[in-house]
C-alpha cells in the first residue's frame, strides 16, 4: 500500500464538546507532516468527497454512544470506499476490539492512541505487517486471539498541543448556561486514565488503575487556543480531575492568572471532594463554578456492588460542603441497576427534592441504566451473575434483567417521559414530578393516583450547567 496521502479522522460524539479525540491526534499527525481531513458527525454530515479520497480513516470511539454511531459510519465507508484502512481508536475500541476487527476495523488502538496512530499511518508505506505497540491489526494476523492478548499503550505521550484549527467552531457545541446567559465552552484534558477501579466504569479494564498527566504547558496552550476562539468557560474532561490534586491545582492557578474571567468545571469522585476539601475554596477562587460527581445511587448496597468508594452519608456531606463553599454540585446517576429497589429509587427522588437539587440534575439522569460492556470488571463479580444475560454484541453490552419486573417497566416509562420532555424543552421541575409520579404509580401501595404539584417559578435563578444532557 502506498503512503496514504489522504487521511480522515472522524469523531462521533464527545458529550457535546468540541472533540479532543480529533484535536489531540491531529496535533501529532500535523507535526509529522500530515494534513488530515476531519469530520465530527455530531454536528456535521459525513462528507462523501472526503470519505471517498481517504486511504486511512480513524474513527474515534471514547464512549458507548460514539461506538454505536461509529459502526454505522464504518459500514457506510466500506460501501463508498472499500479499500480504505479503517482504524477505531479510543476507550471503547479496546473494549470491543475482537468484534471490531472481525466486522469493521482493519486496526484498533486503545489507551494512549496518538503515537501508535502516527506509527500505524507511517507503516502503511508497504504491505508488510509491522508490530506497533498499542495497535491491534487484522491484516496479516494468524491468530486474532493471540493478537488480542496485546495490551494498549499506556505510557504518556502528551507532548504535543492539540490542534483545533480544522475543527467545527465552538458555537456548534454545548454552551455554558450561567445566570441566564449562554457562553461558549471549551474542553481540555489535564490527565488520562484513573487510579480507581469502580466495577461499572469502562476505564479500569483498559488503564488498570493507572493514570498519566498532561504537562501544564500543553494544557494551557490548548486553553489559550480555545479562549482565542471565544471560549468563556472550560470543561476539564479528565475522568477524575483530582487524581493528581497538585497537578490540577497548578493548572487552574496558571489558567486563572492568564484568564481571570474564565470559569471552569471538572469531574471528580465524592471521596476526593472530602479528602481534598482544603483545596476546594481555591478551585472556586480560580473560577470553578460547578463540579460533576458520579454519585450513581443513594443505596449503600448499590454503591458497594459498584465499588464506588463512597457511602450515601458521604454524598450528603459533599452536598453540604460544596453548598457552603459556593460551588454547584451536578450529580450523575445510574439509578437502574440490579440492586436498586423501587423504594430506593423513590428515596433518590425524595432526596433530590429535599436537598434542593432538582435544577442540578439533568432529567436524563433518572433514566440511566447500567451498561455492562465486554471486558467490564462487573463480569467477574458474583453479585451480578443471577441477573446477567448474554452479550448483545451489536449493542456492545451484556443484557441483564432486574429481579423486580416493576423496575424494568419503570425504566421504560421514565425513558419515554424524559425523552418527550427533552424534545419540547420542558422545565426540569415539571419533568422531575412526572418521573416521581411514574415511580409512585409503579408501587403496590395504591399510590398511583398521587399527583405531585407542578408549581414552580419559571424565571428562577438556576445553577450553572452545560446545554448538553449527560450521556455515556
Amino acid at each position: 500500500m502506498k503512503r496514504p496521502g489522504a487521511l480522515l479522522l472522524i469523531s462521533c460524539y464527545e458529550l457535546g464538546h468540541q472533540p479532543i479525540g480529533l484535536a489531540s491526534p491531529l496535533g501529532f499527525l500535523e507535526r509529522t507532516g500530515y494534513t488530515p481531513d476531519v469530520i465530527d458527525i455530531a454536528v456535521e454530515t459525513l462528507d462523501v468527497e472526503k470519505a471517498v479520497r481517504a486511504e486511512f480513516v480513524g474513527i474515534c470511539v471514547p464512549m458507548h454512544t460514539a461506538l454505536r454511531l461509529g459502526v454505522h459510519v464504518a459500514t457506510r465507508l466500506r460501501k463508498i470506499n472499500p479499500t480504505c484502512h479503517i482504524c477505531f481508536y479510543g476507550l471503547y475500541a479496546s473494549l470491543n476490539a475482537e468484534y471490531l476487527l472481525q466486522h469493521h476495523a482493519d486496526s484498533v488502538i486503545g489507551g494512549e492512541y496518538e503515537t501508535p496512530m502516527v506509527k500505524l499511518v507511517e507503516s502503511l508505506t508497504d504491505e508488510t505487517h509491522i508490530e506497533i505497540a498499542g495497535v491491534l491489526r487484522r491484516e496479516g494476523v494468524e491468530s486474532l486471539q493471540d493478537t488480542l492478548q496485546s495490551k494498549p499503550l499506556l505510557r504518556s505521550s502528551h507532548n504535543v498541543v492539540p490542534s483545533r484549527k480544522r475543527l467545527p467552531s465552538l458555537d456548534k457545541y454545548a454552551h455554558l448556561e450561567h445566570d441566564g446567559i449562554a457562553h461558549l465552552a471549551g474542553y481540555v484534558e489535564a490527565s488520562r486514565g484513573c487510579k480507581h477501579l469502580c466495577f461499572h466504569c469502562p476505564i479500569p479494564p483498559v488503564y488498570e488503575g493507572k493514570f498519566s498527566v498532561v504537562p501544564k504547558e500543553i494544557v494551557l496552550e490548548d486553553i489559550r487556543a480555545q479562549v482565542d476562539a471565544g471560549a468563556a468557560h472550560i470543561t476539564f474532561g479528565d475522568p477524575d480531575f483530582l487524581n493528581g490534586p497538585k497537578h490540577a491545582l497548578r493548572i487552574v492557578q496558571a489558567m486563572h492568572e492568564a484568564f481571570p474571567d474564565l470559569t471552569f468545571d471538572c469531574t471528580t469522585k465524592i471521596e476526593h471532594l472530602l479528602k481534598h476539601r482544603s483545596i476546594l475554596p481555591e478551585l472556586r477562587d480560580c473560577g470553578c463554578i460547578f463540579i460533576v460527581s458520579a454519585v450513581e445511587s443513594l443505596n449503600d448496597t448499590v454503591l458497594e456492588n459498584l465499588q464506588k468508594g463512597h457511602t450515601s452519608a458521604e454524598v450528603f456531606a459533599v452536598i453540604d460542603l460544596l453548598r457552603e463553599i459556593g460551588i454547584a454540585l451536578r450529580p450523575s446517576l445510574v439509578p437502574f441497576t440490579p440492586w436498586e429497589t423501587l423504594d430506593s429509587y423513590l428515596y433518590i427522588l425524595d432526596c433530590v427534592e429535599s436537598k434542593e437539587l432538582i435544577d442540578h440534575i439533568d432529567p436524563v439522569q433518572y433514566t440511566i441504566r447500567l451498561l455492562v460492556p465486554p471486558r467490564s470488571s462487573l463480569l467477574s463479580q458474583p453479585s451480578i451473575q443471577p441477573y446477567l444475560g448474554a452479550l448483545d454484541q451489536e449493542s456492545f453490552t451484556y443484557s441483564w434483567t432486574h429481579p423486580d419486573p416493576r423496575m424494568d417497566e419503570l425504566h421504560k416509562a421514565v425513558t419515554v417521559a424524559v425523552e418527550s420532555a427533552s424534545q419540547i424543552g420542558e422545565d426540569a421541575v415539571v419533568t422531575f414530578n412526572r418521573v416521581r409520579n411514574l415511580a409512585h404509580a409503579a408501587t403496590d401501595k395504591g399510590e398511583s393516583s398521587i399527583v405531585f404539584p407542578m408549581d414552580f417559578e419559571p424565571n428562577r435563578k438556576r445553577p450553572p450547567r452545560l446545554t448538553e444532557d449527560w450521556f455515556c
